[in-house]
């Protein structure tokens, strides 16, 4: 019994764990002085090849303009970063198969020996939609990137529910920038 239900929760555990929200992962050039970015705009060509919705588009740069008004990013025609923003979603399919079931067991009593016994078993599958959105920073003085940060998540198909996905998504992402510089 306690060695069951020392495994029921080591999964329960690692099953939280890999229930975080979004996964973020950044990555930056070493060389950028990201204190001289100021100012900001939104690649025409990157938002032209989303394919998501004009919505989400409208979503995911509301989020992105509130994100860096809080870091004191101005929004200008003549910007020192220009973003490009990508997004991609896969089908992730979970299986879960529990192959105890009717079987013999030890039991305990006046004899010993095999005998039947109960458990639970089967097999659970569920399909769910999880999406990246990278953001990227380039700088427009060298065309180079300078800066990119991706998250990694569940979507909805809640409207509700997507934007705040997605404003969860933008804040995990840009909580990461300017970069912390290596030492």
């Amino acid at each position: 019994m306690k060695k069951t239900l020392f495994t029921l929760l080591i999964m329960v555990s690692f099953g939280i764990m890999s229930c975080s929200p979004i996964q973020v992962f950044t990555d930056f050039e070493k060389t950028a002085t990201f204190d001289q970015y100021k100012t900001y705009g939104y690649s025409k060509e990157s938002l032209d090849r989303l394919e998501i919705s004009d919505i989400d588009k409208k979503r995911i740069m509301r989020a992105i303009d509130t994100e860096l008004a809080t870091k004191s990013f101005l929004k200008n025609e003549k910007p020192d970063i220009l973003i490009h923003i990508f997004t991609k979603s896969n089908q992730r399919v979970d299986v879960f198969q529990n192959n105890m079931g009717w079987g013999g067991g030890w039991g305990w009593g006046w004899g010993w020996g095999m005998g039947p016994g109960m458990g639970w078993g089967g097999t659970q599958v569920s399909t769910i939609t999880e999406g990246t959105l990278y953001i990227d920073f380039v700088d427009t003085r060298t065309k180079e990137m300078v800066w990119q940060g991706n998250g990694i998540g569940i979507l909805s198909k809640n409207p509700e529910k997507r934007e705040e996905n997605i404003k969860l998504f933008v804040s995990s992402i840009l909580e990461k920038y300017p970069p912390i510089a290596l030492k």
